[in-house]
């Protein structure tokens, strides 16, 4: 398998990284328990065991909950630092009574936010800070400067965004000379909006696609690092209950099943190396600290489908013949 983006330059970043959505328990404000900081260091214990070393946050998961229970991890296992790069994300205020949720990339939030960050985390230092989502009344001007005075000061090594097309990151960029080096995307077997834009020029059922034509390629062209969230598409694929899915999503958990069979090796490995076959060097971040489907995942960067393979899962996926 060929190197990712950031493994083009020159960041020693493994093909998978594990999010931490799930660390902390409830999305509400309940204290933290002895629980929820052992699932915490079983998680990251799994992932190193298969050679992860990124792991992914966010100011919100668990109102901030995630990022303590990891903070937990790290100050009762002080080496792990030097051995791992932590990436956080920025720019949406959940609602808080007087405000409805909404999306901030002024500059003053996103200063804020980073040092709430690093102190829930207790580091010093983001390797990297993705702007969570698009934020309508973006002014790129401020987003430049919050991002220069971050490098400057230590807080943040790179930079990157999430959920953008290429047009919203060509605007930030403009402004900024700091790279945005990642766009964390949903994509996935069963969500393949990436895969069908490029197919479906000039095809009706492009019209139903919401992925955004041509950030694949800009992000390809630019050496930008697309990661993929929620890759595993919750299990579907790898073992949770097909009760009331479709038939093209029946239809592929059993070929999943029938491949993993077929090589020896897992579903989870199945499915996230049908999107790693890809040539723009997708970086999965796998969802689940469920230390066992950590651990399934493990044989996902190592092996590699041809290509009938992986025309053959996509295909079954949409439901319908090639165009």
């Amino acid at each position: 398998m060929k190197p990712s983006p950031l493994q083009n330059r020159g960041i020693a970043v493994s093909r998978l990284v594990l999010g931490s959505m799930r660390l902390g328990g409830s999305w509400d404000q309940s204290p933290l328990t002895a629980d929820h900081y052992k699932e915490g260091h079983e998680a990251v214990d799994a992932a190193l065991e298969i050679g992860i070393n990124m792991f992914d946050h966010a100011d919100i998961y668990t109102y901030g909950k995630a990022e303590r229970v990891f903070g937990k991890v790290l100050q009762e296992r002080p080496e792990l630092r030097s051995q791992i790069l932590i990436q956080s994300k920025c720019g949406i205020r959940l609602a808080d009574g007087s405000s409805p949720q909404r999306y901030d990339f002024s500059g003053s939030y996103i200063r804020s936010s980073v040092d709430g960050i690093l102190e829930r985390l207790g580091v010093e230092y983001l390797d990297f800070l993705l702007l969570h989502r698009p934020d309508p009344l973006v002014e790129p001007e401020e987003v430049a400067s919050a991002i220069q005075e971050l490098k400057a000061s230590g807080k943040v090594r790179w930079f990157g965004v999430s959920n953008m097309s290429a047009g919203q990151i060509k605007l930030l960029q403009a402004y900024s000379d700091e790279p945005f080096i990642v766009n964390q995307l949903e994509m996935s077997l069963l969500k393949t909006g990436f895969v069908d834009t490029g197919i479906s020029v000039n095809q009706e059922i492009a019209r139903s696609n919401v992925f955004p034509e041509g950030t694949l390629e800009h992000c390809r062209l630019e050496n930008i690092q697309l990661q993929s969230w929620s890759p595993l598409a919750q299990g579907l694929f790898s073992g949770k209950s097909l009760d009331g899915q479709s038939d093209a999503v029946i239809q592929t958990a059993a070929l999943v099943g029938q491949l993993a069979a077929e090589k020896g090796t897992t579903r989870e490995a199945i499915v996230l190396s049908w999107l790693m076959r890809h040539p723009a060097g997708i970086q999965p971040v796998i969802g689940t600290i469920n230390p066992e489907r950590i651990r399934a995942c493990r044989d996902a960067a190592t092996l590699q489908l041809t290509r009938e393979e992986w025309y053959t899962l996509y295909s079954s996926s949409r439901g319908a013949k090639m165009p």
